[in-house]
């Protein structure tokens, strides 16, 4: 990227991931827990992502970690202390510069202060500022597990969240209360501040492959990871909206609805029995077995000569259609050792005849199974032109999620 002039070498690296926080100000709050240590990289996340980063740390912050760590992890001077600058009323004040107050990591002590509207540290004062002035604030607790549990911590906890403040975490591992993992902090900074384009949408999505018992042990299944699945329901989620993802692996995400299906009959009930909850779209990317068989219900010796006798599953996209007319559904086709011509003639086929809105059309044998990376095609069920995007799975979440986000803003005007 090119560099402006006198710019902090450490802003190099801005939006070098993704624009998902692009033009936003987080002020990030540090405080005298181990887990400082881990504020170096969040900080780096969140310009990777576009976003510029102010810190302010407390006396005891500075015991763990050195300032100066973090004017370089941010490329600004660090608040260490409350000047005639008066700093956490140029962020937090009513005409505040800053989009959100992070505290990460929270200590007990600094809840308790936050609870009681004490500000006797700089980062206490900018929280009661910010709070004061209704600007958004998220808390990351960090601290040993018998500290979290308590009464007087976990009541600190529920009086702020009262006040609508989200908390992040904490993971409760080895009888600590551990920060919440970067991936976790910077998805919900995203979900708080980032782009709300499909708030109050509700999406389900189906991602990877399923497995078709032949006994006990043996399954029938494909190379489908549901990388792309995954990325999908990150990017909804990001986005606003209420994501539930169906499928055999784990994603892990505490706001994201899971639900376990390991055969294409699983899959298929499971979509059909939550679309009935009212849905605005499903994302059928699964790579879901078109054949089955009678399993066994003792394990097949081995060595054995052994014959299969195969039958169709049935087809979720058809009878979730039928089922639902209303909702929009976006499928994918893939395809193996075809030619572009041919591959987007079956997938303009499968999109016409299964009354779907839009379709994700690639060939595998190019890549994209189980990869980082593809090459895909999306076809509209409208006259509007086939979009070609090649790159990382999760920069085709994104505009994926873009032309979906148009779909359903098109649905709403009609």
């Amino acid at each position: 990227m090119s560099q402006i002039p006198n710019e902090h070498p450490t802003l190099w690296i801005k939006s070098g991931t993704s624009q998902s926080l692009q033009g936003k100000t987080i002020v990030l709050a540090v405080t005298g827990s181990i887990a400082a240590v881990r504020t170096v990289e969040l900080a780096r996340e969140f310009i990777r992502r576009g976003a510029d980063v102010y810190a302010v740390m407390s006396e005891a912050a500075g015991w763990i970690i050195n300032p100066m760590a973090l004017h370089y992890a941010t490329g600004n001077e660090v608040i260490t202390s409350i000047t005639g600058k008066v700093e956490h009323v140029e962020f937090f004040g009513n005409l505040g510069r800053a989009d959100l107050l992070l505290v990460a990591p929270a200590t007990a002590n600094t809840i308790g202060k936050i609870a009681a509207g004490i500000d006797d540290t700089p980062v206490t004062t900018f929280a009661t500022t910010a709070i004061g002035a209704g600007k958004p604030v998220m808390i990351v607790p960090a601290m040993h597990e018998d500290m979290y549990n308590h009464p007087a911590v976990l009541e600190n906890i529920e009086k702020i969240k009262g006040w609508g403040i989200s908390f992040i975490g904490p993971r409760i591992e080895e009888g600590i209360a551990k920060i919440a993992t970067n991936d976790e902090i910077v998805l919900e900074v995203e979900r708080k501040i980032g782009i709300k384009t499909l708030c109050g949408k509700k999406i389900l999505i189906t991602s990877g492959s399923t497995a078709e018992p032949i006994d006990p042990i043996r399954i029938l299944t494909n190379r489908a990871s549901g990388k792309t699945g995954n990325e999908l329901a990150l990017e909804a989620y990001r986005r606003g909206a209420d994501v539930t993802i169906v499928h055999r692996n784990k994603l892990g995400v505490f706001g994201i609805n899971e639900i376990h299906a390991e055969t294409a009959t699983q899959m298929t009930d499971a979509v059909l029995d939550e679309l009935g909850k009212g849905y605005d779209a499903l994302i059928s990317s699964a790579a879901i077995a078109d054949y089955t068989v009678d399993a066994s219900e003792q394990k097949i010796k081995s060595g054995e000569g052994l014959e299969l006798l195969f039958r169709s599953t049935r087809k979720l996209i058809k009878e979730a259609r039928q089922a639902y007319p209303q909702v929009k559904i976006i499928g994918f086709k893939a395809e193996a050792g075809v030619d572009t011509e041919e591959l987007l003639k079956r997938a303009k086929h499968t999109l016409e005849n299964s009354g779907i809105d839009m379709i994700v059309a690639n060939d595998v044998s190019k890549g994209g199974i189980g990869t980082d990376n593809n090459n895909i095609t999306i076809l509209y069920s409208t006259d509007k032109e086939n979009l070609k995007i090649e790159g990382s799975k999760s920069l085709i979440a994104n505009v994926l999620m873009d032309e979906i986000t148009g779909l359903l803003t098109a649905k709403d005007e009609e």
